[in-house]
């Protein structure tokens, strides 16, 4: 899908990594429980589409999330493809034992950045989630696995509005100094707007140069890509994204789901950047997630195609242009 050197002349970066986020973030929120072996065929036929990361169950109580209560057995049966990292949420010290059995190539910790948020969510205030993660930072730099740390909220909470950004940078700078490799910045409720999540980008890049940041982002209003294109112009180059758009926020009213995976890879792919992500095989995956999850799922790519996706001419053409030109 080549064009004239759009990547250059927006001035981003010219390879992104994709963190394909459905199996966990998407799955979770669904009102059915999809078997094991529907989870583990999603993973598979993920795995073969060329991502960078596939976030891949969570570790939290099977009463709290039962749609993940297979966690175990999931991360056992996948085939793991190579050049693949598999990640999965781990909400505390239990999860983190749990998780650190099936040998993830690293574990996703959360909180959220605004207080309200953080006590419905994780039922905890955000100093005792702070303390838990950084116990989990340290359980898990021991046992030899990478840590992420997502930070919800950063851009907006539906209980409190605005959030202060140097609360965000505080939290993130603390859990990189305890050892964590990355911090994802997350759009939860999907409040953020393009100009605010290029100042984030850029201020967390300025502070803090040596942690991988990721970009989290939800489409609740619409403006999922026009963040994403923001972010990436900031020099962002990892990104959560969710196939078919699947997910949610279940404190944020009218709350959609996540970016979809297949709509950012076409995005970037026409703007010559380069996601490693096979577009048409994505695509295959996307238009069996309605079996799997049992209602349809609604994307916008599936249904239009690529966008040189070419088709034939109305019928009547070649019979009514022959007539007019004698021919």
């Amino acid at each position: 899908m080549k064009t004239n050197g759009n990547a250059a002349a927006l001035h981003g970066p010219a390879r992104i990594e994709i963190n394909e986020v459905a199996p966990r973030d998407g799955l979770q929120i669904e009102p059915v429980v999809v078997p094991t072996d529907a989870k583990v065929a999603l993973l598979d036929a993920l795995s073969a589409c060329g991502f960078a990361r596939i976030e891949a169950t969570s570790f939290t109580s099977a009463r709290a999330i039962p749609a993940l209560a297979d966690a175990e057995a999931v991360m056992h049966r996948i085939a793991r493809a190579n050049g693949v990292r598999y990640t999965v949420l781990v909400p505390n010290l239990r999860g983190l034992e749990r998780a650190l059995s099936c040998a993830p190539d690293e574990v996703n910790l959360v909180m959220s950045a605004s207080e309200t948020h953080n006590r419905a969510n994780l039922r905890m205030t955000r100093e005792q989630s702070r303390a838990q993660l950084l116990s989990m930072i340290d359980a898990a730099r021991t046992a030899g696995v990478a840590v992420n740390v997502s930070l919800s909220t950063v851009f907006g909470c539906p209980f409190e509005g605005d959030v202060d950004p140097d609360s965000v940078f505080a939290l993130a700078g603390e859990f990189a100094a305890a050892g964590a490799q990355g911090v994802t910045l997350c759009d939860t409720t999907g409040m953020a707007f393009p100009t605010q999540v290029a100042q984030m980008c850029e201020r967390f890049q300025s502070l803090l140069p040596g942690v991988d940041l990721t970009i989290h982002l939800h489409n609740t209003r619409g403006m999922g890509l026009a963040n994403a294109l923001a972010a990436w112009q900031a020099g962002v180059t990892r990104f959560d994204a969710a196939a078919g758009g699947l997910g949610g926020c279940p404190y944020a009213p009218g709350a959609s789901g996540n970016v979809a995976t297949e709509e950012l890879v076409h995005m970037f792919a026409s703007m010559d950047v380069d996601t490693g992500v096979d577009l048409p095989r994505l695509l295959q995956v996307v238009g069996g997630l309605g079996e799997v999850v049992g209602r349809d799922v609604c994307s916008q790519l599936l249904r239009a195609g690529p966008r040189l996706a070419t088709h034939r001419p109305p019928a009547w053409m070649a019979e009514h242009f022959a007539a007019a030109t004698g021919g």
